[in-house]
């Protein structure tokens, strides 16, 4: 199943983007990636398949992780939304309907399995 799940990680620092983006791959999702939310926007406007965004909420360019997050939401509706910090809490509140918040450091495995639990649970 995860084959057919298309992901966008938007990271800024490289290590953190490569290492979850590896990892995702090694669990069989295909994976796109993205430093900045701009970019990240680039690539959305050029993949209509990817179904999950996980982000991370500190990163430079015209717009953190929760403004991107909104963005996506109004733009592209049935995308998936997965935030992560290692600075801030988020209450749900924050985050656009259906989006779902890790703390860093996270658990890999826990967002894999969460990304096929978001696959499942919603059309």
């Amino acid at each position: 199943m995860a084959a057919d799940i298309q992901v966008l990680v938007v990271e800024d620092e490289p290590l953190v983007l490569m290492e979850i983006a590896d990892f995702l791959r090694d669990e069989g999702f295909v994976v796109f990636e993205a430093a900045t939310a701009d970019a990240a926007i680039a690539v959305l406007e050029g993949n209509a398949a990817i179904s999950i965004l996980f982000t991370d909420i500190d990163m430079p360019g015209s717009m953190d992780g929760l403004k991107l997050s909104a963005a996506v939401r109004n733009r592209w509706p049935p995308v998936k939304i997965v935030v992560t910090s290692g600075h801030r809490m988020v209450e749900v509140t924050d985050l656009p309907d259906g989006g779902v918040f890790f703390s860093k450091p996270y658990d890999h495995g826990k967002i894999a399995a969460s990304f096929r639990d978001l696959m499942l649970s919603q059309p």
